[in-house]
């Protein structure tokens, strides 16, 4: 059966009487802050970046998420841990100066992430630069074969993912990069990655250090409260 109009009006009635998010009761000091409770809440039991439109959903339509965000990331200034923008959205994240306190608390067993070989690290920089780039596109530009056996390790870790197929014969599937290897590599968007043409022009970077597997630092580099795991099955052959 179809929703009347009166249907409608009772279901955002329900709504409203669920969560208030004008606050028009409260004067504007306390609904500010109450707006910042509200945010850093949601952020704060969010296992992932949290968006504009997920907070938009508990504040009043004339809250300036971007000023709430800033009041939030003040307060949290002399704490160990902070509010960064990540993958598009908002996450709380240990501080780097806090990563050896960490590893001395945890150590490295159970966690998830893991750290990624050369030839790992090499393909998914290109990956990141380059997409959306087939498999052959990735072995042509190394002068070897990039296994399938490589690919799934980045696809294992949700670093990379299948993209539109290629108008090359055969249409391959193309890979590029996800939200997981932003939020993983502390970037907001792939327009925070260093300029490619910039560090050719400065010397820093070109095709023949990426074949060397001369990574310059920081580029390829999780955030510092990720810990990882090393792998010990690097082949010879690094790309293969």
């Amino acid at each position: 059966m179809a929703e009347t109009a009166s249907d409608e009006r009772v279901k955002k009635n329900v709504q409203r009487m669920l969560v208030d998010t004008e606050l028009e009761h409260l004067p504007p000091e306390l609904r500010w802050r109450e707006w910042m409770g509200r945010v850093e809440a949601v952020i704060f039991a969010a296992n992932e970046p949290v968006t504009r439109s997920v907070l938009a959903r508990v504040v009043g339509k004339n809250c300036n998420l971007d000023l709430v965000i800033d009041d939030i990331r003040t307060e949290l200034a002399g704490r160990p841990y902070e509010l960064v923008s990540v993958a598009g959205g908002w996450q709380h994240r240990t501080k780097k100066a806090f990563g050896d306190v960490i590893r001395s608390a945890f150590g490295t067993a159970g966690q998830e992430a893991k750290e990624l070989s050369q030839a790992e690290a090499l393909v998914l920089m290109c990956i990141a630069y380059f997409q959306p780039i087939t498999r052959g596109e990735l072995s042509s530009f190394f002068g070897k074969e990039v296994s399938r056996d490589l690919i799934g390790v980045l696809r294992a870790q949700a670093l990379i993912a299948s993209g539109p197929r290629s108008p090359q014969p055969g249409a391959p599937y193309t890979y590029v990069t996800t939200k997981t290897f932003l939020s993983q590599f502390g970037l907001d968007t792939l327009r925070q990655l260093p300029d490619f043409e910039a560090l050719e022009d400065a010397g820093l970077l070109s095709k023949e250090k990426l074949l060397a597997g001369d990574i310059p630092t920081g580029l390829v580099g999780g955030e510092g409260d990720c810990e990882k795991e090393a792998e010990d099955d690097v082949v010879e052959d690094p790309l293969s």
